[in-house]
């Protein structure tokens, strides 16, 4: 049997498929995030692999079921959780159509059009942090798509590095005396650990700077530890400031921390995985005032753009640094002469690579950017909205006052040495049944039960219902402990 379905059979499946996803959209809005607590299990899959095949239809049938009724639903709008958001139905055409005609995006001549439209794409992003400038044809700056933050992050510090250090691209640091460092916050994601020791520097050349009482990084104490560091001989070569951290959606001063980095001639990227998405709006663009600043930046279309995975972007107002770093030349590749756009693969740490501009570029043609506009200030009225009611609230206290849409809060009223233990308690009841999801994190130091507004489906209704089962959660828990 070979791989080959007949022009009949391929629409039958197609549009089974598309049935299948399309019924599952329908139920997002009410759809529970995963099964009852007591109906969830996690050991291996031991069925041995087919020797022959079964019928298609009947094996779609099957896999819908048990990943749609039996799986965790991270598109649902009662999933306050972490930066996962429910996919623009036009990237989910994009990602099939993409899979369908498998282009290459290593070389641009195997890929003209989708290497095209990539740049395009990065180019629009671009121009929302830096500016259209004076030629569109030749902006300033230029960037990469990539599989996620990590590789974003990963990318900006190898350009950091090779800006610093020339000759650690060919040479490395092995026969040298250079001690690098970098900094960022306590609060900052740890792709930067894994960063740093896979560029051979070592996760101790990370330094993790204090922040101060609205955990952003501490300008003064960074400045303090940069000076520090040179006068013991080692060698600052970046500050990675965060626009939207993980734990609570803090943004840093980032133009503070650009003051810094021009002092003392580092580079400055800024890790905007989640928060940069603030640049697609107008009325709320100076949440990220001071973007503009970085030599580099991070941007995930699959957190608040609402892409699927997997949709990362790495930008640098430093074009040029990009080949410096990536850049390699092999006698297999096709190449094109007068070609305006550089091959992806003397610019990206991949080599291979899917387009995953697609469905960002097919969800902006669709539906423009005003439809993020919307989608941003509704979702920061939203996570404001729930902050208020935790003001108000005689059960629980806000810890933050939240700049993006996740919202920090704790049980109220316990002391100190018993808050996580309590705050698991209320994520463990609200979570129970599996219809809504929440958690749990160390924010500054505190624990905190955190939820956050990332679904374009999550509305008032969903809010209105989370606040009565945090409520519930409360009623249900000190009844248990009277009892």
């Amino acid at each position: 049997m070979n791989f080959q379905f007949d022009h009949d059979s391929r629409q039958r499946l197609g549009y089974k498929l598309i049935d299948l996803i399309n019924e599952y959209y329908d139920s997002l809005p009410d759809r529970r995030v995963q099964l009852p607590l007591d109906e969830r299990t996690f050991g291996q899959l031991r069925d041995l692999m087919p020797e022959v095949g079964e019928d298609a239809s009947a094996v779609l049938d099957d896999m819908a079921h048990e990943l749609i009724n039996k799986g965790f639903h991270v598109p649902a709008a009662n999933y306050f959780g972490l930066m996962n958001p429910t996919p623009t139905y036009m990237a989910v055409l994009a990602e099939a159509f993409v899979a369908a005609i498998n282009p290459q995006l290593a070389s641009l001549a195997r890929s003209q059009l989708a290497s095209k439209i990539e740049a395009e794409t990065v180019r629009w992003i671009g121009e929302r942090i830096w500016g259209r400038g004076g030629n569109p044809d030749k902006p300033q700056f230029d960037g990469t798509f990539t599989s996620g933050g990590n590789e974003a992050n990963f990318s900006a510090l190898a350009m950091a590095l090779a800006a610093k250090f020339p000759d650690s691209v060919e040479d490395g640091f092995a026969n040298t005396n250079a001690r690098p460092v970098l900094y960022s916050s306590a609060e900052s994601h740890h792709s930067l650990d894994k960063s740093a020791g896979l560029l051979g520097i070592g996760r101790k050349a990370l330094r993790r700077i204090a922040v101060n009482a609205h955990l952003q990084l501490d300008p003064a104490a960074l400045d303090a530890q940069i000076k520090a560091d040179l006068a013991a001989g080692f060698m600052p070569f970046a500050v990675v400031g965060t626009a939207g951290t993980t734990n609570s959606g803090v943004i840093d001063d980032l133009n503070a921390l650009a003051e810094i980095c021009e002092r003392h001639g580092l580079w400055f990227h800024v890790d905007g995985a989640y928060g940069a998405a603030a640049a697609f709006s107008d009325s709320h663009h100076e949440l990220v005032a001071g973007i503009e600043r970085a030599d580099s930046v991070t941007i995930d279309p699959h957190k608040w753009l609402a892409m699927p995975f997997a949709a990362g972007v790495v930008l640098t107002k430093n074009a040029a640094m990009l080949q410096t770093t990536f850049g390699v030349s092999t006698p297999y590749m096709p190449k094109i002469t007068d070609a305006t756009i550089i091959d992806n693969f003397k610019v990206s740490a991949q080599w291979s690579r899917r387009m995953n501009s697609l469905k960002l570029w097919l969800t902006l043609r669709v539906h423009g950017r005003q439809a993020y506009e919307e989608l941003i200030d509704q979702q920061l009225k939203l996570a404001r909205q729930f902050a208020a009611w935790i003001k108000q609230s005689n059960d629980f206290e806000l810890v933050l006052d939240p700049q993006l849409t996740i919202v920090n809060f704790r049980v109220k009223g316990v002391p100190e040495a018993e808050i996580a233990s309590a705050n698991a308690a209320i994520v463990d009841e609200v979570t129970r049944d599996g219809h809504r999801w929440i958690s749990q994190t160390v924010a500054g130091g505190k624990n905190v039960i955190r939820m956050m507004i990332i679904s374009y489906l999550t509305s008032e209704k969903q809010l209105l219902e989370l606040q009565s089962a945090l409520t519930a959660a409360v009623n249900t828990i000190s009844a248990t402990t009277r009892h």
